[in-house]
Formats: structure tokens, C-alpha cells, sequence
């Protein structure tokens, strides 16, 4: 059994503010998903003689563990199970020791057995599959096919399932493998079977979005996926430890002394963070938030906590030792030991190797993305080269929009002509400089000022006229962030820098460049440097001009699931829109794993949005209402996870994190980066 891009989201909205849906573990995945895996594919737990799993978590009333574990029956099957008792001893548990354990047990319903169709509770422990179980009672013969049939034929002599205690709604449901080919008549008879032999009320969970639709067809209500993680109260982005001190912020942008050894607890998901030593926030994010790629790039713990502010509100200004698990969370005080150590830590700077910071500034020349290839990043960043691998490589299904790089040469001519070294140097020496995060954030904002109102060169400037005229043909263009300190090992760089939107007319391009280059010194990107042990004098902006394209829907994909870790997964998150939603970008968004085996899409949460971001004539961006909530139909998942398959293929099969965008029948695609991987801890 198997402030952007069109949908571009900047990594400070799409990410950060971003989806604010649901927290989803690297660790623990099932848990968090609040599903039992499938045995088939988890060859961990396929071991006829695995040991069965405690039972700590279960109805009320159930038998106490250790008991439970003694009494489990030595019995194949039972045909009816009539209290708690009877469940527990046949109960397997997956994801033992967490806060969404799943007792559970398989069943079979035989609808050839003479003279009436036969329900078999089956000892868990013991078979844990339901083809050990029938070949084991002479029930089924033949291969692969011949159990195949069983999840896909309507006319099926079997109807195979699962019955687990699901702690979120603290009751019981039946639910089938995600790829099961149910019908609508298959479901009712399971229904109608386990009413007349199972001892307590049931209800359905649908595991796919096309098991949703035969709910509906057959009359009966799904619990849905999206529903059960919405009742979690802790959910893990990013394990590890951490000692600082605890600061409970209303609003990021509104906290100016943020220090890198605060742990921080978050009442909203913002759209920049400074480094700190830990993150707690009280509204779900994502995986892929920005918030977790830069906790992540830190090696610093995150998680969800439901009311983290209420139930924290005593430790606030106090030294703590946060621990986050992949089962529970652990905020204790901090020991004088571990306090001293702590502050010792944080004034060592991580250090990235200069070799890994590689920019070649010889070249001012602006160079087509057509030009570009993936070890042009020397010349262009990252982020248009390997734009430019993907549209040389011209995968069936994928457009990536048409632009051109102006160089790291360019940035480092034009800061030389400005005095660039020497304004750096002065703003440095300024008193508090080094001690003081409010000095800082008020010096880097008057030399972006500065940089920003800084007279281009006459031949730069009509170069670069030329060029869009020419290339682009003077169309509205996203002036994009392109930099040398992006994608670096141990240091994402994700939604640090600025992207301006929908640019139209000679003069707003020039200074949406100039804007582009002055990123370099926003607030957040220095801080994030800093922590980092990067020179500062080492990072240079290229900037990508691309076409802007109107898309209907936009997102993020991450090609292999980032969940578990397997390679059997896709998960993809969409707005309707394009991407950015730098001012609220709150609300939760459309987000579904693909599985690439039983091609079933499970969903996970539906958009919330109920406006949407599109290209303003004028230039720049307008909200609209958004006409249909929905944002992904299966086809479209389905082309999604086929064309992120072939870039991650492009790529050397390293999982890629993606931007993308539709627009009528195309799939656009607006960034490729390796996925952050957890830092060691």
C-alpha cells in the first residue's frame, strides 16, 4: 500500500507574517499531523515482532497503561469490541510519549463472507497490518495486486480501516489509507458495520480531499485533518535548547532593545525578527514562516504555545532554560551556572568562512537571466542564478518570468562613488553604537535614506533604461534583492532584504534599484549579519529585474516533506493572489501534503483570506476581494509537486524550498533555494 514578486512572497510577508496557520514539526511528524503514518511506508514500525507501545494515552476511563500492556489479548481478532477494555486490548499506540498519541486498531470487513458480510477487530500488536492478518487467517492469496484491489476497486471483497482515540476532539473515528479509492456506498456499509459492533460513537475522518468529497456524496461528516491540528496546544517548528532572558512582545516592530540572548515570546507572527536565543509564539506559523527559517538557521528553539503569553506571564524578565521536543516543551529557571554561561555565549559571534561569502565585483555589465547559470551566483546572488539555470532549462510546465541581474559589480561601483566604506566606518564610531540596538536601528535607517536619494551614474542609469526597454520592452517589473549573503550554509538570508513591486516608469525603476541596495543596511539584515559573524563589508547586492506577471495564486513548496523528512511528500502552501501581504498577511492559508505514491492530496488548512493582493494599473499593488477561497484543486497540486520534482532534479536532488505562481495555465516559478535544515543543536 502504498514589499514583490507576482506570488513572489517576500520572505518577510509570505513567510513571516505569513501563513499563520499551523505549526508543522520536522520531528514527530505524525504526531503533529495527527495521523497514525502508514505502515507500508515507514518500514521503522513494519517489524512483525515489534514490541507493542505503551498505551499512555486514551478515552476516560481506560485501562491504566502498565495494566493495559499486561491484559492485551492473545486472541487474532474480536468481532465486536463493547467497552474500553475491549479496545484497549487490542490497541496498538503510534507516536507513543506525545501529546497526540493514537491508540488504534485495524479492522477488516469482509463483505464475501457467507452468510453476511464480517467485521474483524484486529490484535494490532500483534498483525499491525491488515495483509499479515488475512494471509495469517487464509483470508487472502496472490501478491501485491491482489491487496491492491482492495483500495481501489469499488466491487473490493475487503474494506480495510483504521479505529483510533483522537485526543483533539476526544473521541473516536474510523479513517482509511489517504490513496484508498473510496466510494460513497463503501463508506456507508463501513459506517453501518462499526454502529452495530463497536461499543462507543464514531466518526468519519477523511485523510484526502477526495475523501472529503465521498463523505459528502454519502451523507456522512468528515473530520478533517485541518480541523484535529487545529485543536493542539503545542506544536514544535524547531527543537533545541536555549538559556536566556524571557520577553513577552505584543509587537516586534514596536520592541526596539531585543537582545541575542532573549528568549522571545510572540502574541503575533512578525514580518522581521532580530536574532534571539529562542522563539515561543502564541499564533500558529509554519515550517517554512520566515520566523522558523531564520530559527532554524540560528539553531535556536521555536515552537507554538497555545496562550504562551497567559501561561508564561510570570516568568516575564526572568532567566530561563527553554527546551522544545518533539513531544512537549519545557520552560523552567535558569541556574546562575547556566545564566553566566549563557551571556559568555552570546557575545561570541558564530563565524560563517569567508570563502562561503563569494562575490566577483569585476563586472558592472547587466546580464540577462537567459545568460545566467547557477555558478554565475558569483556575479548575481543565488537567487537570479539559479532563476536563470531554471529557465535554461526549459522544464515542460514552467515558466519563470523573463529579467535581467544588475551585478555585484555595479552595487560595489556605485558604493565607492557614494563613500560607501567611509559612512560605514563613521556610523560604527558613533557612541553606543555596538552596545545600543535603538542607536543602530536609527543609524542604519538614515544611511538607507541616504543611499536611496544618492545620484546614479549617467551611464548606469541609461544602461539600465535600455536594457528594460529593450528586454522587457518597458513592462511593470518587480526590482528584486539578489544578495551574496543569501543561501549560505548555516545562514538562510530569507526575507531580509526588500523587494519592490510593479515598478512603471523610468524614474521609480532607477529608485527602486537604489532602494533594492540600500536593504543591505535594514535593521534586521545587520542584526541577522552580526549574530551571524558575517563581515559586514563582505555582503553585496545584485538586483534581479523581472517582468511582472498578474498571477492568480501564488505559494511555497518544499519538494520533499518537510514534516517527516521522507521523500514520498510534497507540502505546498497558497494564497490567492500574488504574495505578499507585508501589513497583515495573518490570516491563515491553504496548505496540503501530496503524497507521491497514493497521489492523494491531504488538507491541511483551507485559505482564510477574504481579500487578495493583485498588480494596480498605476504600479505598485491593490486589494480585491477575493471571489473564490479556495486556492488549490488537486490538478494543480498535482502539476505543483511534478514540476517541483524536476527542479529538484535540476538541482542535483536536493529538496528545494519554492516560490511559485499561476497565471491562467502557467506555473510560474519565482525562487528555487535549498531547504533550511534544522542547525545541530
Amino acid at each position: 500500500m502504498p514589499s514583490h514578486h507576482p506570488g513572489f512572497a517576500l520572505r518577510a510577508a509570505w513567510r513571516a507574517a505569513g501563513y499563520t496557520a499551523l505549526a508543522l514539526a520536522a520531528s514527530g511528524a505524525s504526531a503533529q499531523l495527527a495521523r497514525k503514518p502508514s505502515m507500508y511506508e515507514d518500514g521503522r514500525n513494519a517489524s512483525p515482532s515489534a514490541a507493542p507501545q505503551a498505551l499512555i494515552a486514551g478515552p476516560a476511563g481506560s485501562t491504566p497503561p502498565a495494566q493495559a500492556m499486561g491484559n492485551h489479548s492473545s486472541l487474532p481478532f474480536a468481532a465486536e469490541l463493547q467497552s474500553r477494555a475491549a479496545f484497549d486490548q487490542l490497541a496498538r499506540v503510534y507516536n507513543a510519549g506525545t501529546p497526540l498519541a493514537q491508540p488504534h486498531v485495524i479492522f477488516v470487513i469482509d463483505r464475501q463472507a457467507k452468510p453476511a458480510a464480517r467485521l474483524y477487530f484486529i490484535n494490532t500488536p500483534r498483525f499491525q497490518l491488515h495483509d499479515r492478518f488475512l494471509r495469517a487467517q487464509g483470508l487472502l492469496s496472490g501478491g501485491k495486486e491482489a491487496l491492491n484491489r482492495n483500495y481501489r476497486d469499488a466491487g473490493r471483497r475487503f474494506i480495510l480501516g483504521t479505529l483510533s482515540w483522537q485526543p483533539q476532539i476526544d473521541g473516536f473515528v474510523f479513517e482509511f489509507w489517504e490513496g484508498d479509492q473510496l466510494t460513497a456506498p463503501l463508506l456507508r456499509e463501513t459506517a453501518a458495520q462499526l454502529h452495530s459492533h463497536f461499543f462507543a460513537p464514531l466518526q468519519f475522518k477523511a485523510n484526502a480531499s477526495a475523501q472529503e468529497q465521498v463523505a459528502a456524496a454519502a451523507g456522512i461528516a468528515a473530520v478533517t485533518q485541518s480541523a484535529l491540528i487545529g485543536q493542539q496546544r503545542f506544536l514544535p517548528l524547531n527543537p533545541g535548547q536555549a538559556v536566556g532572558r524571557l520577553r513577552l512582545v505584543d509587537d516586534v516592530d514596536q520592541v526596539h532593545d531585543l537582545q541575542p540572548s532573549d528568549i522571545v515570546v510572540l502574541r503575533q507572527v512578525p514580518i522581521t525578527l532580530p536574532p534571539v536565543a529562542g522563539v515561543l509564539t502564541e499564533q500558529p506559523s509554519t515550517l517554512v514562516s520566515h520566523v522558523n527559517l531564520l530559527a532554524r538557521g540560528w539553531g535556536v528553539p521555536n515552537a507554538y504555545v497555545r496562550d504562551a503569553s497567559q501561561v508564561l506571564a510570570a516568568q516575564h524578565g526572568q532567566w530561563v532554560r527553554l527546551t522544545v521536543g518533539s513531544k512537549d516543551y519545557e520552560l523552567r529557571a535558569a541556574t546562575a551556572q547556566e545564566r553566566e554561561k549563557a551571556i559568555e555565549q552570546s557575545a561570541l559571534q558564530r563565524s560563517i568562512a569567508g570563502a562561503s561569502i563569494q562575490k566577483d565585483t569585476r563586472s558592472t555589465a547587466l546580464q540577462s537571466l537567459a545568460a545566467l547559470r547557477a555558478a554565475n551566483r558569483r556575479q548575481c546572488g543565488a537567487k537570479a542564478a539559479n532563476l536563470g539555470e531554471l529557465q535554461h532549462a526549459g522544464i515542460a510546465g514552467v515558466t519563470v518570468p523573463d529579467g535581467f541581474c544588475v551585478p555585484f559589480g555595479a552595487y560595489a561601483r556605485a558604493m565607492q562613488r557614494f563613500g560607501l566604506a567611509e559612512k560605514v566606518a563613521r556610523m560604527q564610531q558613533q557612541p553606543g553604537f555596538d552596545s545600543d540596538a535603538a542607536v543602530r536601528r536609527n543609524a542604519l535607517a538614515a544611511l538607507r535614506a541616504e543611499i536611496e536619494q544618492m545620484p546614479l551614474d549617467a551611464a548606469f542609469a541609461s544602461s539600465l533604461q535600455a536594457r528594460w526597454a529593450s528586454q522587457l520592452q518597458q513592462a511593470g517589473v518587480f526590482v528584486r534583492s539578489s544578495s551574496s549573503s543569501e543561501d549560505l550554509p548555516g545562514f538562510s538570508g530569507a526575507g531580509l532584504y526588500t523587494t519592490v513591486p510593479n515598478v512603471k516608469g523610468q524614474a521609480a525603476l532607477q529608485d527602486a534599484v537604489r532602494k533594492v541596495w540600500a536593504s543591505v543596511f535594514n535593521f534586521e539584515a545587520w542584526e541577522a549579519r552580526r549574530a551571524a559573524g558575517i563581515a559586514q563589508d563582505e555582503v553585496a547586492m545584485a538586483v534581479l529585474v523581472q517582468q511582472a506577471v498578474d498571477s492568480e495564486a501564488s505559494g511555497v513548496m518544499v519538494t520533499r516533506d518537510p514534516l517527516g523528512g521522507t521523500q514520498n511528500s510534497v507540502f505546498i502552501a497558497a494564497k490567492r493572489g500574488i504574495g505578499i501581504r507585508v501589513v497583515e498577511g495573518r490570516r491563515v492559508a491553504e496548505q496540503v501534503l501530496y503524497a507521491r505514491r497514493s497521489q492523494a492530496v491531504q488538507v491541511l488548512s483551507r485559505s482564510a483570506e477574504d481579500t487578495e493582493l493583485r498588480l494596480a494599473p498605476g504600479g505598485g499593488v491593490q486589494e480585491v476581494a477575493v471571489a473564490q477561497r479556495q486556492v488549490l484543486s488537486d490538478a494543480l497540486v498535482k502539476r505543483l509537486a511534478h514540476a517541483g520534482a524536476a527542479i529538484e532534479k535540476q538541482f542535483g536532488g536536493r529538496t528545494q524550498d519554492i516560490e511559485w505562481a499561476v497565471a491562467g495555465e502557467q506555473i510560474l516559478i519565482l525562487q528555487s533555494r535549498p531547504f533550511v535544515q534544522a542547525a545541530n543543536h
